[in-house]
């Protein structure tokens, strides 16, 4: 069964979405995070995907205190990930809670990242593959590189990494559907890979698609807070 992971993104200690990781198209939702994240566990959900938009625009960590205060109030699993950029940074992420570090720009640094998965363990690592036309993007996408997803995904799948979230930019906030064909390729290319889809999910259909390509998971954010998708829909994929 697939799992369904909220998200939250903070910037300003305030929970918002962008569109296309575009920072000017943010909108803010809730004041708290963390009401938000209890509301969320109230609804049987177990995970938590935690984005420090402003962490991941400059480049560190800036709202670990919205992490401190959701996993000291709730019992979900979280993620965590925004400007993640030393081993100092990882060490207080996990200390303020976070089972996992999700890791974006940094990961174009590979010997830095393989480096923190034998000191920490590879199950604490959570590769973000951001992507613009199959090509990974950084810097809180705004930043576009050449370098292909299927290559950026071999080396850490080539050292036991394997779980990995893909968000395709294009369809991120636009609640418009998923990149079916972007992960059928991708799991196709990598068959052990535990492939968390994120971006575009607009509807229960995208959810059941993504279970038939083999998705381990799929992160739900603005669906949720635009009320296209209501959590008693979704009891048959909450354990």
């Amino acid at each position: 069964m697939i799992e369904i992971i909220p998200a939250i993104d903070i910037i300003g200690g305030k929970c918002v979405r962008l569109s296309q990781g575009d920072y000017t198209s943010q909108k803010i939702y809730r004041e708290s995070p963390v009401e938000v994240a209890k509301e969320f566990e109230a609804a049987g959900f177990k995970r938590l995907h935690i984005v420090d938009l402003d962490g991941a625009r400059q480049g560190r960590i800036i709202n670990i205190k919205s992490l401190y205060d959701i996993a000291s109030g709730t019992g979900l699993f979280i993620d965590y990930g925004g400007g993640i950029k030393s081993g100092e940074g990882v060490l207080s992420v996990l200390n303020a809670g976070a089972k996992m570090i999700s890791i974006g720009s940094i990961a174009l640094q590979p010997d830095v990242v393989l480096e923190w998965a034998k000191s920490w363990g590879a199950d604490k690592i959570f590769l973000g593959a951001d992507v613009n036309n199959n090509m990974i993007a950084i810097n809180g996408w705004a930043k576009q590189t050449e370098i292909n997803i299927s290559d950026f995904i071999a080396t850490y799948y080539a050292n036991d990494i394997r779980q990995v979230f893909c968000t395709d930019i294009a369809m991120d906030g636009m609640l418009q559907g998923i990149s079916s064909q972007l992960y059928k390729n991708l799991l196709g290319s990598f068959p052990e890979l535990q492939l968390v889809a994120s971006g575009g999910v607009s509807c229960i259909a995208d959810i059941e698609l993504l279970q038939q390509i083999g998705c381990k998971g799929v992160i739900i954010g603005k669906a949720f807070y635009e009320g296209r998708i209501r959590f008693d829909e979704l009891k048959q994929y909450i354990n």
